[in-house]
């Protein structure tokens, strides 16, 4: 496999006050909200970070497109799917740096795998995302219950189903700790906390 050099954390990783009296505080563990498109992954993970005074990893896909003004090319799919990981260990070490209980991720490499499976035929990178996972404590699924809502990387709310599907197939498959996250707005919110107060 191509090294991939680490890049600077995103500058999420470090909005939120740290924890100054961490002699006792456990490691932090890693939670990911994974979905299709328009289920409000960001919006909850932002929501969740606040809440638990932790950093959140942002999407890296979202920022590559940004920057490039395109997709990934199936060439580029391992590059995302690293690069994510990479942002995530070095948000791990600036929790552990503070005490924060959380790094909240804001999708994860199954779904960059997913991707490559749906749009490129290509289901290479399934075996790296599955072993990748395991390293969650617990995943939070978005539901489609929300309101799509459009931009120019995303394909349609037929799409959007699709991809949804394919997510319940690859969690099931890297047997993971699942709970789905649903409703509008604050339910939506107090849906995740209950999962995580339930699963810690």
């Amino acid at each position: 496999m191509t090294e991939i050099a680490a890049s600077a954390a995103p500058t999420a990783v470090t909005s939120y006050i740290a924890n100054t009296n961490n002699a006792l505080v456990p490691p932090p563990k890693l939670i990911c909200i994974i979905g299709a498109v328009s289920t409000g992954k960001t919006t909850l993970a932002q929501q969740l970070a606040e809440h638990f005074r932790s950093p959140w990893v942002p999407e890296y896909l979202r920022e590559f497109c940004d920057a490039r003004q395109r997709t990934p090319t199936r060439n580029e799919q391992a590059l995302i799917l690293e690069t994510q990981v990479i942002h995530e260990r070095a948000a791990l070490v600036t929790a552990e740096r503070h005490g924060a209980p959380y790094v909240i991720c804001d999708t994860a490499p199954l779904l960059t795998a997913v991707y490559s499976e749906i749009v490129f035929s290509d289901d290479s990178l399934y075996a790296r995302a599955a072993a990748l996972h395991a390293r969650y404590t617990l995943t939070l699924k978005t539901t489609t219950d929300v309101a799509w809502t459009p931009d120019w990387q995303r394909d349609g709310e037929a799409a959007r189903q699709r991809v949804d599907a394919a997510i319940d197939r690859a969690l099931l498959a890297a047997n993971a700790r699942v709970a789905y996250v649903e409703g509008v707005g604050d339910a939506r919110l107090a849906c995740a906390l209950s999962a995580i107060s339930f699963n810690r």
